[in-house]
């Protein structure tokens, strides 16, 4: 994000006038860093499946999750590409990824609108408004003269009242819209039977309520299973140390077959091999076959000091093989002793319920008689994304954390001006040469002094503010977020206002944030003054700033060539074992929705608030929105896994958060109207400004519960079924009782997600785009089932609570889907700490059959200490390791488990 303007020293520039030239001698350099960008994707895509279409083929993923793979030709794909619907995302991804691209679609729909709103009349009016304003500047209110064109302010008043209105209107529909399509994607049987889907975490449970009988005493015989969290902290160390004892172990061993078969080759290059010795037998001294080739001394060592520099020099083989044989033992008792319920118990309390009704009534009612205990509740986290650390924090310090936490950010974002304000000082060194004590500056060559000022200062922004969202994510932990997804939720919150504060607010007052709130203190009254006066001159400044954020970053995160060139250098180079290039090559990248998200609605924030001071913002907003839509739809399409699941709630945040463009805006106005001395609209402006409180406050009061919480009538509706169908068979046998399930049953659907990911029945029909694009179709052009009638475009734009409702959107869901029955164990160890349910890990080093054989003694030795195969995966010739990228799994794939 070097292009986000922060620095003091660019945004002095925004205070002049900035000709059409300006802009075009902006655009043109942008252009042609696009071009490049895009010529480079153009190239890459056809002969780099792996990183621009990993989507299509990847054996990590099930059948149902891929997508269809696309044309080979330079520019044929984008037919392809464009006949995919974006709800192919939510039947083949997650509600979040789709929701993510319904933003984007919804931010440029939100600036083209306001470019066909506003053009037609303020471009006019702005233009012959006679202050003699010139060039891109007669397009902004400030053209207008204020004594002699008075009557012009009521045309900004009443387009204002229309694009704001517009805008307000399009928040209150897409809320309604997220809600069904929330509530009918977690009650659809996918979402609905899985485990996370009914289980319920309490916090800052007393003492004495941490024993499972009295919690089923609370809710009754609706309780399934119940995980009470203890201190892991033992189980933690030793299964962390297991397992770094095991991967190096692996390492070393994959590094001594590596060895012999490079010394071997070299041998026999020279003609000095006699092979009759590989048929070694394999029960002989342990490593008598790698002896052949590599001289004892040059076997895999390591040292047991500080960091490896320090203390007794061993043999890594022979010291791991040892030390696993201890900690094997060592955490397996103390898995064994957590699951008897010897440490001590946190108050964390995970709850599963027989439906999913039953769930969702147990996080809405009051669990417990005094403040803050057994609260806050949360439903729906999966076991991967739990921060198990968050759940040992009593309630009293969750509340001293969370407003430490609070002061802490709040204090960064206003001075974070400073770390940035230096580096506009790097960037302006050269004025700095005047100065009596630094005139040696004059003495550094130009060129040193070209990186100095040009490539140091955009690689220093860049770095701060890629640091702003790590250190809130680590805020929102210690503050006692519970998982990763509310981790995610907290960021986008607190990024949101950085971007307001520092990007928009700060940057358009041309000041440091100290110096803003210092002219505040001195003089409260004049905060919409100070805005009002600064927003209209640099409004220039933002155009560049889209032009730069839709062109050239855009088109970088399409192309993304610095993460190409460094998983290709990754993969290549450094994943030196096959565990580790079969996890390069088989994880997918993730979107961070908390920090990608903010920056997106902060642009959209700028346009809204520049909408009616200078139009021409919303042109370049809608090009820079439109071209993120169009990325980062590739990206989740073909690209890009979603890891974090927020059950979609990335999108209220987001779209609710353009109400601060919209409160900007308004407030912005009144200022101008009142430094223009213009009482009759700033009286209308004030009139509309407490119509859109009122508006604001009226819609969060009758949508909110609706999009944290489950209905008990549609939760009925789709459990009522599933309840009358015969008794789950597999749970009575386990242990569960014979009562209902929350359909469970593998008899409720006929189809099945597929189980080996390869050749299972597909989850939708033949044609997986076709089944899309009819689920978006249906939604759009079926007769409504209340009223039977076909709606036109504006009707069901206006009356989506009637065109878009739970039953209209039940169509975007993939049909004929169920999850196969959850395995006993598997249901048992759901929410157990990882550390508890971890197995000891299968170690995976090459075969080298058709070399120096060594793997074969290997594996015969080290199987007495640790589970470890060369099946999978070769050393050729050359001596690369060779595995089959999209056939069969390798030994260490994993079954993915929908929790």
């Amino acid at each position: 994000m070097s292009d986000i303007p922060n620095d003091t020293a660019k945004t002095d520039e925004a205070q002049t006038p900035v000709s059409l030239s300006g802009m075009v001698s902006t655009l043109v350099p942008v252009l042609i860093t696009s071009a490049i960008y895009l010529a480079v994707f153009l190239v890459l895509r056809k002969s780099n499946r792996r990183y621009y279409a990993p989507r299509t083929y990847l054996g990590s993923l099930r059948e149902n999750e891929r997508s269809p793979s696309l044309s080979s030709g330079l520019f044929s794909w984008f037919k392809d590409f464009w006949k995919i619907p974006d709800v192919y995302a939510l039947q083949h991804q997650s509600l979040d990824a789709y929701l993510y691209l319904r933003y984007l679609r919804m931010a440029f729909t939100i600036c083209f609108v306001g470019c066909c709103i506003t053009w037609p009349v303020l471009f006019p009016v702005n233009a012959t408004g006679g202050n003699k304003l010139q060039q891109l500047d007669i397009l902004t209110y400030g053209n207008i003269h204020r004594d002699t064109q008075y009557s012009r302010y009521y045309a900004h008043v009443f387009i204002g009242w229309i694009f704001f209105g517009f805008v307000m209107y399009l928040i209150m529909r897409e809320c309604i819209f997220y809600i069904n399509l929330r509530q009918a994607f977690l009650l659809s049987p996918l979402y609905s039977q899985r485990i996370s889907s009914r289980t319920v975490l309490f916090t800052a449970v007393p003492e004495p309520y941490l024993d499972e009988q009295k919690l089923r005493k609370i809710f009754g015989t609706s309780v399934k299973n119940v995980w009470i969290t203890s201190e892991t902290k033992e189980v933690d160390e030793l299964v962390k140390e297991r397992d770094k004892v095991a991967l190096r172990l692996e390492k070393a061993e994959v590094k001594l077959i590596k060895l012999a078969n490079k010394i071997r080759r070299k041998a026999m290059s020279k003609g000095a091999v006699d092979d009759i010795d590989q048929q070694a037998t394999l029960d002989a001294e342990s490593g008598s076959i790698a002896a052949r080739w590599v001289p004892r001394k040059k076997r895999p060592t390591h040292r047991l000091g500080p960091l490896g520099l320090i203390g007794k020099k061993v043999d890594t083989i022979d010291w791991c093989r040892e030390e696993l044989m201890r900690l094997i033992p060592e955490a397996e008792a103390a898995q064994h002793k957590y699951r008897e319920g010897a440490f001590k118990k946190v108050p964390g309390v995970f709850i599963e319920f027989k439906t999913q009704a039953d769930a969702e009534g147990a996080a809405q009612i009051l669990a417990h008689h005094q403040g803050l205990h057994m609260t806050p509740k949360y439903i729906g986290i999966r076991p991967s994304e739990i921060v198990w650390s968050s759940l040992a924090i009593p309630w009293w310090q969750r509340v001293v954390r969370r407003y430490a936490v609070y002061a802490f950010i709040t204090a960064m974002i206003v001075f974070w001006a400073i770390p940035v304000g230096v580096v506009g000082i790097i960037s302006n060194v050269n004025f700095l040469e005047t100065i009596s004590f630094l005139t040696w500056l004059k003495k550094i060559p130009s060129v040193i002094m070209g990186v100095v000022t040009g490539l140091l200062p955009s690689v220093a922004l860049s770095i701060l503010m890629s640091l702003v969202p790590v250190v809130i994510r680590i805020c929102a932990k210690l503050a006692g977020e519970p998982s990763l997804s509310r981790v995610e939720l907290f960021t986008q919150n607190a990024y949101f206002a950085f971007q307001v504060i520092q990007v928009f607010l700060v940057a358009t007052v041309a000041s440091s944030a100290t110096a803003v709130a210092k002219k505040i203190a001195d003089n409260p009254g004049s905060v919409t003054s100070l805005l009002a006066e600064n927003l209209p001159k640099s409004s220039n400044f933002y155009i560049s700033y889209f032009i730069v954020q839709g062109l050239s970053i855009a088109t970088s995160v399409l192309t993304q060539v610095v993460g190409f060139f460094i998983f290709n250098l990754v993969y290549k180079f450094l994943a030196s074992t096959p565990r580790a290039m079969y996890a390069k090559w088989a994880n997918l990248s993730a979107i961070s929705w908390g920090s990608t998200l903010p920056v997106y609605t902060n642009i959209v924030v700028i346009a809204i608030a520049y909408a009616t001071i200078a139009p021409l913002m919303l042109g370049w907003a809608a090009l820079a929105m439109g071209l993120f839509y169009l990325a980062w739809r590739y990206n989740v399409l073909f690209v890009t896994d979603t890891q974090i699941d927020t059950r979609g709630l990335i999108y209220p945040r987001a779209i609710k958060q353009l109400y601060t463009g919209i409160y900007l805006a308004e407030i912005c106005m009144i200022g101008l109207f009142g430094a223009s001395v213009a009482p009759g609209p700033l009286v209308l402006m004030v009139i509309f400004l407490i119509f859109t409180i009122l508006f604001h406050i009226s819609m969060n009061s009758a949508l909110n519960p609706l999009m944290y919480n489950l209905p008990l009538d549609l939760l009925a509706e789709e459990e009522g079924p599933l309840l009358d169908t015969p008794t789950d068979l597999h749970a009575a046998e386990n242990g569960h009782g014979g009562g209902p399930t929350n359909g469970n049953s593998p008899t409720t659907y006929t189809e099945k997600v597929p189980t080996n990911g390869t050749n299972g029945a597909q989850s939708r029909a033949e044609d997986p785009i076709l089944g899309a694009k009819e689920a978006s179709d249906a939604s759009k052009h079926q007769p409504n089932h209340t009223t039977g009638k076909k709606p036109n475009f504006l009707i069901k734009f206006l009356k989506p609570w009637i065109y878009s409702d739970y039953h209209a959107l039940r169509a975007f869901l993939p049909k004929g889907v169920q999850l196969d029955p959850y395995a006993a164990e598997v249901e048992r160890d759901a929410y157990c700490p990882p550390s508890v349910t971890s197995d000891v890990p299968l170690l995976w080093i090459p075969n080298d059959a058709n070399g120096a054989g060594v793997s074969r003694q290997e594996v015969e030795h080290t199987s007495r200490a640790i589970p470890i195969t060369d099946e999978g995966c070769e050393l050729d010739e050359k001596g690369h390791l060779v595995w089959d990228q999209e056939g069969t799994r390798p030994p260490i794939w994993e079954e993915k488990i929908y929790y």
